[in-house]
């Protein structure tokens, strides 16, 4: 395999073994695997994770079993990849790889400017998608890969890690049991110090500081704000949004410095149907003053709740205190004691895993799945409306998209 891959030639791999009775293997392409992301949450954590336990059980008793075929443009770093890990396929060549019909499943986590062309080249070839998002650098297009996915009968999944964080999965609890009551309103804070590279290595690639590259801070948060809301709260109807470039000038991997030209901070406030109105902050300028690096509260009638990646606090309305605004007195009432811990009780494995086998079992299974391209789109969506309101400086009104 590897002398083939390292020619530049299609992969080529031996022959696949009979399957045993009751137990399916499903070829996975996994573009981008060299890149953070894909790497570590997606191949190890997820696919390979489990392909060691021996696949997934189905409903009738069979076992899924998953077989990666790694791609990406350099086969050292292929070659590297799958001689750490026990994979037999890997190549340069996806032109090879999508007209192979062992391979069912497209997998994408390129970076955001190559992404759309690739997911077209693997709706044509029939195979069903698994994508990071954004899925496209424009609505039009993204709505377009859509639909192209649907006249081609393909499944489609859209990557949703956010909501299988422990966190949000409590705050899912709370939600559902009726705890707040009515939902009055949701405020969230993202984000960290990414430095500036000078005197100290960035934590993030320079690109998303170039807005030529496909970078920005909307572009990469509002997709996930906006099935965050959907899911937990309720549809986006509207959006403001304040973006900034707070930092203009950033110093790169090879310590040269560049034009920030992407936004690094957006302040939006997003309203919800049913008349929630939530603020969200996300910023890569921010130094960390909470529990977290992200951060909700949600406010209702009967109670209040503060999550975050992992832990979760509440506040019933017979345990509000209540205060009075008196600035001629310190006030030493201890506003923190008055939370409660949601306990941990339930286990909370990987998110990215978690989604991955849902979306695998609803492929074998040939069930509904929610997370499609069309939500994806929604993200795109949130995004573009994002950019534009902080550009002409107004609420923005989001439309209802569809495969029509």
């Amino acid at each position: 395999m590897s002398e083939t891959t390292l020619a530049g030639a299609p992969a080529a791999s031996a022959p696949a073994a009979p399957e045993q009775a009751g137990v399916r293997e499903v070829g996975i392409i996994m573009n981008g695997v060299s890149g953070r992301m894909g790497y570590r949450q997606h191949l190890v954590r997820s696919i390979l994770a489990i392909r060691d336990q021996g696949g997934l059980e189905l409903p009738d008793g069979s076992t899924l079993t998953v077989r990666p075929l790694l791609v990406g443009r350099s086969a050292a770093k292929l070659a590297a990849i799958a001689a750490r890990h026990g994979i037999e396929d890997y190549t340069t060549d996806l032109e090879a790889a999508l007209a192979d019909p062992r391979w069912e499943i497209y997998a994408d986590f390129l970076v955001t400017k190559a992404r759309a062309s690739a997911l077209r080249k693997a709706i044509a070839a029939g195979k069903a998608i698994y994508t990071e998002k954004p899925t496209a650098e424009s609505v039009s297009e993204a709505v377009e890969l859509a639909r192209l996915a649907a006249a081609a009968g393909v499944k489609t999944g859209v990557v949703h890690d956010k909501l299988y964080l422990p966190g949000l999965r409590k705050l899912r609890r709370l939600v559902d049991s009726g705890f707040f009551g009515r939902i009055l309103s949701v405020r969230g804070e993202f984000g960290y110090w990414v430095f500036e590279g000078d005197w100290q290595p960035a934590q993030r690639p320079s690109w998303n500081y170039r807005a030529e590259d496909g970078g920005g801070i909307i572009v990469d948060m509002f997709p996930h704000w906006s099935y965050v809301l959907e899911n937990l709260f309720g549809e986006v109807k509207t959006v403001y949004a304040q973006a900034a470039t707070h930092i203009p000038t950033r110093w790169d991997e090879q310590h040269e410095p560049y034009a920030a030209t992407a936004d690094d901070a957006a302040y939006g406030i997003f309203e919800l149907e049913g008349g929630i109105v939530a603020q969200i902050n996300s910023s890569w300028t921010v130094r960390v003053d909470r529990d977290e690096l992200v951060e909700f509260q949600v406010d209702g009638t009967h109670g209040s709740a503060v999550v975050g990646l992992f832990g979760a606090k509440i506040q019933h309305r017979n345990a509000t205190p209540k205060p009075v605004w008196n600035p001629d007195l310190a006030d030493d009432h201890d506003y923190d004691a008055d939370w409660v811990g949601v306990p941990t009780n339930d286990v909370f494995g990987n998110g990215f895993r978690q989604q991955w086998e849902e979306f695998l079992v609803s492929y074998a299974l040939g069930t509904d799945y929610p997370y499609d391209l069309l939500a994806g789109a929604r993200g795109v969506l949130l995004a573009e409306s994002g950019l534009r309101s902080s550009r002409e400086g107004r609420k923005v009104a989001l439309p209802t998209l569809t495969l029509e």
